[in-house]
């Protein structure tokens, strides 16, 4: 799993300076030999394996508002032992909005190392950012103990000082990758 778990690192085309320098901090990680996914909750090991996925929907990102973060977060979960992230995806969408994506989850698009902040600070997530395409008119029931609300932004409206560190650099790589696709 750790190869496979590298592949999906390496397919990985940075977007700046400093994503290329947290794929090649991830790559020495995961070729280091030690555990890369939680063992033990909150941070046992404290540098463990995240799978991110960023509904979209022309324009809009669906975020949740995480209990224990205390942001509004992409949803995702924690890559479990043997795990695939990919499958992690599947199994994380289905348990924290219930509805399994219409499409086969691709490569990741982006790769962050975060300080994590709010009820379990202090540990490093390691994240693998995963584009789950949905209707923003489709029905999904997130998961209430683990969410306050989750709901539908506007790409512009996102509200950048209470998300993920990251997530305007996320945006901007995907618009930038949708619109080379596109033509």
């Amino acid at each position: 799993m750790r190869n496979q778990i590298r592949d999906e690192v390496i397919s990985i085309a940075p977007h700046d300076a400093m994503e290329g320098d947290d794929i090649s901090r991830c790559l020495a990680w995961i070729d280091s030999g030690v555990d890369l996914c939680r063992i033990a909750k909150p941070a046992t090991p404290p540098m463990h394996l995240v799978s991110y996925f960023v509904v979209v929907d022309d324009g809009h990102v669906l975020l949740v508002d995480h209990r224990n973060a205390q942001l509004w977060l992409p949803p995702g979960g924690h890559v479990e032992q043997g795990e695939h992230p990919r499958v992690a995806v599947v199994r994380e969408l289905e348990e924290e909005l219930g509805f399994v994506a219409s499409h086969p989850i691709e490569a990741p698009l982006f790769l962050t190392i975060t300080t994590t902040v709010g009820l379990t600070a202090g540990h490093t997530d390691v994240s693998l950012w995963y584009v789950v395409r949905a209707s923003r008119y489709q029905n999904f029931q997130y998961d209430e103990s683990e969410f306050r609300d989750a709901r539908w932004f506007p790409f512009d409206e996102v509200p950048l000082e209470r998300t993920d560190p990251h997530m305007k650099r996320f945006l901007t790589k995907l618009a930038r990758v949708d619109t080379i696709s596109a033509a």
